[in-house]
């Protein structure tokens, strides 16, 4: 048994499945565990450790600001809240904004949200178009959003109102809208990190951004787990032309601090009034220095076009050394959210890995997924290569 095994803490509620480590300290992308082994960290916390571990300008902004104040409620005006949504409003071209503490509670902002709007269209039971495979989180309306009946099974009856369809696939949307007259939004994911790095064709977003114009539904897209730099854009979806009407954030956006924002324009603005929502820590100023320190330092450190180019060499890289291995179906991502899907069940391959001193995930069983922090450099990259590869090749020898 290697010597990181610990005990299990048999005080946690049994809701992880979790790894035989332990993590003390960090620094940029790597890790190291309780007995000093060095990690590369290539998740990131699930997309989250935006500028990696112990980032020097966020450790010391979040110092500052804990020594003055870290709470007091959205009873007041809270400055670092509107600096926060400002800085947003001002990326994104979206006009306000409503911050939590997840994903989850953003995209049940967002599904609040599109059911006023519902109800202000004199439309009785409001419907959301939702894709297949789709994560959203796992509180009762957005795991019945999610496509995912492992992340559903054991919590039925689930919350009504959702109208699924294939990702990907214009035409089911325009079935349901010649047929289904209660539809008021579409919620999807420009890239679907849970469900496998699948990405949407080119054109999707605009055609279906011209549907929702033609029955007045809103366009809801939830950034979560691709938003903030990782594609090598601010946004995924502004790899095309098109604004939403509601978007939502989280994981990356606090490089580690819990932070989430629902943003609406356009007609989903002005929807909510006081009293229609509400969160108790969402906003509060330790989160929103996270969130400022996080986007200033990702716009004077260029960290953007650092995902676009590393995530490139990646992508050109891992497809050279694995396109033509037995039992790789497809290397597939944009920036730095990458997916290696194989032929068969892979789950194996985060333990051999956590042994070979890298953190990877693998995610709808058959995909390793890479989230490695924005700050990734090409050496790294290049660590990380060196030590996946042969990984994924070994294995694959010895299941043929």
């Amino acid at each position: 048994m290697p010597p990181y095994v610990m005990q299990s803490m048999s005080h946690l509620m049994n809701t992880y499945a979790r790894l035989p480590v332990s993590f003390t300290h960090g620094k940029g992308v790597w890790l190291w565990d309780s007995n000093g082994k060095r990690y590369l960290d290539a998740l990131s916390g699930i997309a989250v450790n935006t500028l990696g571990h112990a980032h020097p300008r966020l450790t010391e902004n979040l110092a500052k600001q804990a020594n003055k104040l870290i709470h007091v409620s959205n009873l007041y005006q809270v400055s670092e809240q509107e600096i926060a949504a400002e800085k947003l409003c001002t990326l994104t071209r979206m006009q306000q904004a409503f911050f939590c503490n997840s994903g989850c509670e953003a995209n049940e902002a967002a599904i609040k949200l599109a059911r006023l709007y519902g109800h202000q269209q004199d439309i009785d039971n409001p419907a959301i178009i939702v894709m297949e495979k789709a994560f959203h989180g796992r509180t009762l309306a957005t795991l019945s959003a999610t496509g995912n009946r492992k992340v559903q099974a054991g919590f039925e009856p689930l919350v009504k109102g959702f109208v699924r369809v294939p990702y990907n696939d214009l035409d089911a949307v325009q079935q349901v809208a010649e047929h289904n007259h209660d539809v008021i939004a579409v919620l999807v994911e420009p890239i679907q990190g849970e469900g496998g790095i699948r990405t949407l064709d080119i054109h999707y977003l605009e055609n279906l951004r011209k549907i929702c114009d033609q029955y007045n539904w809103l366009l809801m897209l939830d950034e979560v787990q691709c938003g903030i730099g990782r594609t090598g854009k601010w946004f995924a979806h502004q790899h095309t032309g098109i604004l939403p009407d509601v978007m939502t954030l989280a994981k990356g956006i606090g490089s580690g601090i819990p932070v989430g924002v629902c943003l609406a324009a356009g007609k989903a603005a002005n929807i909510f009034k006081p009293g229609n929502h509400g969160s108790t820590f969402g906003g509060n100023p330790l989160a929103c220095v996270a969130v400022q320190t996080t986007l200033t330092v990702m716009e004077q450190d260029q960290l953007i076009q650092n995902a676009a180019t590393v995530g490139e060499f990646l992508l050109r890289n891992l497809r050279s050394r694995l396109a033509s291995v037995a039992g790789v179906v497809e290397i597939r991502g944009q920036g730095l959210m990458i997916g290696i899907e194989l032929n068969r069940n892979c789950l194996e391959l985060v333990r051999h890995a956590l042994d070979e001193g890298l953190l990877i995930n693998v995610t709808d069983e058959k995909v390793i997924r890479l989230l490695p922090a924005i700050i990734f450099t090409p050496d790294e990259a290049q660590q990380l290569l060196d030590k996946l590869c042969p990984l994924i090749i070994n294995f694959l020898a010895q299941g043929s």
